[in-house]
């Protein structure tokens, strides 16, 4: 029994550094900004994304198909939900702006709608919209954006 037991809890530690780790993307390429689609309630929204290795790693997940984060409302100011895995953080210091898209702690994709002060990773910034109209479009409860490649 004590190797069954020894096998489950190496797979389950396995598993967690999967998902929260950034295992995968060592190799990541830097190859310049690009766009990324976030459709929220049924409206499309573009995004400049950064050229780091966080965003980068994002999009290569993307590659693979269009990803939905179920995000709920934190303090009146934000959306945030956990990715599917890990990505490899570039924290710095950084005054958010609406329309920021930032990952925090290597795996929660956030979503600002309001400012904020705090060492994230400056994934992009979804272009020409409003503070207002992202608070109104976010909604204040629970919300799925897919994310997607254009």
């Amino acid at each position: 029994m004590g190797i069954i037991a020894g096998v489950v809890v190496a797979a389950l530690v396995a598993g967690a550094l999967w998902l929260f780790t950034p295992f995968g993307f060592f190799n990541v390429q830097c190859t310049g900004p690009f766009q990324m689609d976030l459709t929220v309630n049924g409206r499309t929204m573009t995004a400049t994304m950064e050229d780091n290795t966080s965003a980068h790693a994002l999009r290569q997940m993307l590659e693979r198909g269009p990803k939905t984060v179920s995000m709920r409302d934190y303090a009146g100011m934000e959306k945030v939900g956990m990715l599917w895995k890990g990505l490899p953080a570039n924290d710095t210091d950084l005054t958010t702006r609406p329309g920021d898209l930032v990952l925090f702690m290597g795996s929660s994709f956030v979503i600002y709608y309001g400012p904020n002060h705090y060492s994230f990773t400056l994934l992009g910034h979804i272009d020409g919209v409003t503070q207002a109209e992202l608070a109104e479009l976010l909604g204040d409860g629970n919300v799925d954006v897919t994310l997607s490649l254009p």
